[in-house]
């Protein structure tokens, strides 16, 4: 879904990008998430790499952050579970500190900041839904109850199922995300690997992964 990015908000120098990844280092890890959001009962789930590990039952590579996605509409409960920390807005190379309501509706990403330290601890994507079915925001068309995006750990813990994280993670396809391809891939079913072909036709045709996938 496209964003225009809202007024003001701070443009990071190359050097504060830079030191981006000290700020992260000390973000949580799942089970920390699932802690602080054990007394909610808005949908949530964990997305991205930690998802991938969530689903193969194991960490194999270091994460430098960690993020959560949930409907945009019931942002604001998961707001109240993380009082005492700061909210802000994140995209095109620039923050908005403290985001104001105009300013989270024009951005879909929101950094949980540490107001004592200036650290990050957790990325919560507001996503676009449809009561409870998941919008994608690659393709509006591409829409899914969210009791069928969502599998769990034995802990409980809620991940994003891995045929919808490769389908983010192909649009740059960075060196981490053909390491978590390659490694992902041995564990899905026949049913997986054909939805994930599927999407990729539909929003990446002709990506690379599609030859792995259909061999």
């Amino acid at each position: 879904m496209s964003e225009q990015t809202p007024a003001g908000g701070i443009v990071l120098s190359a050097a504060e990008i830079e030191a981006l990844d000290a700020r992260w280092a000390s973000c949580w890890t799942p089970e920390q998430v699932a802690h602080r959001l054990s007394g909610t009962a808005v949908t949530w789930f964990v997305a991205a790499g930690w998802a991938l590990d969530l689903f193969r039952g194991a960490r194999t590579r270091a994460h430098g952050d960690i993020e959560i996605a949930v409907p945009a509409a019931s942002f604001p409960e998961i707001r109240d579970c993380f009082r005492g920390y700061e909210f802000d807005a994140a995209g095109s190379g620039r923050i908005w500190a403290n985001a104001t309501p105009d300013e989270l509706a024009a951005t879909h990403q929101t950094w949980v900041r540490d107001p004592a330290t200036g650290d990050y601890l957790l990325d919560v994507f507001r996503e676009p839904h449809q009561g409870d079915t998941w919008i994608c925001r690659r393709d509006e068309t591409i829409r899914f109850p969210y009791r069928d995006i969502i599998d769990h750990t034995e802990q409980g813990i809620p991940y994003l199922v891995p045929e919808l994280v490769l389908l983010f993670k192909a649009k740059h396809t960075r060196p981490k995300d053909q390491v978590d391809f390659e490694r992902t891939v041995p564990h899905l079913t026949a049913d997986r690997r054909a939805r994930l072909a599927g999407l990729l036709v539909r929003v990446h045709p002709g990506h690379r992964w599609l030859a792995d996938l259909q061999s």
